[in-house]
């Protein structure tokens, strides 16, 4: 008990839980209508987009935020396009964003300053990378977030389900993908420096799959996911502090673990 108390006594430790936890609820509320529309990789793609941006950022000396911020929101904008005009599947469309955007960051890493530890940071996450800054950031945009996801909840669950149902009673469909892709964009670049551009997907992916394998209906299984989000990216922390491992690496590791239970009991039920 000492050991975690002392947790609390370093403040990277108390800033990575604060961003951390409003990041995995942000991730794990917005990665159900994701993976309900088979559109879960976007956050993949996007990481990897936001890596190639930050990239770039770093070789020209600017803040790396507020140039990934509107470059990984425009990636998301033209991917969603992309799947709308049935030009190219959505699988498709972010598996040739993904790669592109990381060969360009690395290409432009390679050339300018080398793998860093800062670069490093933004590929696979670290609790030191997050100043007083990054904090105020995530929370103001977390918050938005939220407050925009309830607010939206009744249309994001209509569009989910049935896009042409919706679009035939007056929802504007466009509008509420086009929110939904700009609430994940905002969530990606938020948690890369905490989770890596290699593993901020699984925040997304890893609660929406747990919570529909226990339960059944939409709103519980938001609930649930933020639920399990928040709690495994708490155990995740606290084991990386106390084994010195990665954090992103050890959060997905608790998710995972958490993925595994849910499906024993899905299947105990099945039996039963």
């Amino acid at each position: 008990m000492s050991i975690l108390l002392e947790m609390f006594t370093y403040p990277f430790i108390v800033r990575a839980f604060v961003v951390g936890i409003l990041v995995s609820l942000c991730a794990s509320l917005l990665g159900v209508p994701l993976v309900l529309k088979r559109y879960s990789m976007i956050g993949d793609g996007l990481s990897h987009v936001s890596f190639g941006a930050l990239a770039i950022a770093m070789a020209c000396g600017w803040a790396p935020l507020p140039v990934s911020i509107p470059v990984v929101m425009l990636a998301a904008l033209l991917l969603l396009r992309m799947t709308e005009r049935k030009s190219m599947g959505a699988d498709a469309a972010i598996a040739v964003t993904s790669a592109s955007a990381l060969a360009i960051g690395v290409i432009v890493t390679s050339l300018t300053t080398g793998m860093t530890t800062d670069v490093d940071s933004y590929m696979f996450g670290s609790i030191l990378a997050l100043d007083r800054s990054d904090v105020v950031l995530s929370v103001g945009l977390s918050a938005a977030v939220l407050v925009l996801f309830v607010l939206f909840y009744h249309r994001l669950f209509a569009i989910t389900f049935d896009e042409s149902f919706s679009r035939a009673t007056g929802v504007k469909v466009g509008l509420y993908n086009t929110l939904l892709s700009v609430l994940t964009a905002l969530t990606i670049v938020l948690g890369m420096r905490l989770m890596g551009a290699m593993l901020i997907s699984s925040l997304v992916i890893f609660p929406a799959l747990s919570a529909m394998r226990i339960l059944k209906s939409f709103r519980g299984v938001v609930l649930c996911a933020g639920v399990l989000s928040v709690v495994c990216f708490c155990v995740g922390l606290t084991a990386s502090y106390l084994l010195s491992t990665p954090v992103g690496a050890t959060v997905v590791i608790a998710n995972l673990m958490v993925f595994l239970a849910c499906c024993l009991i899905a299947g105990i039920r099945r039996r039963a």
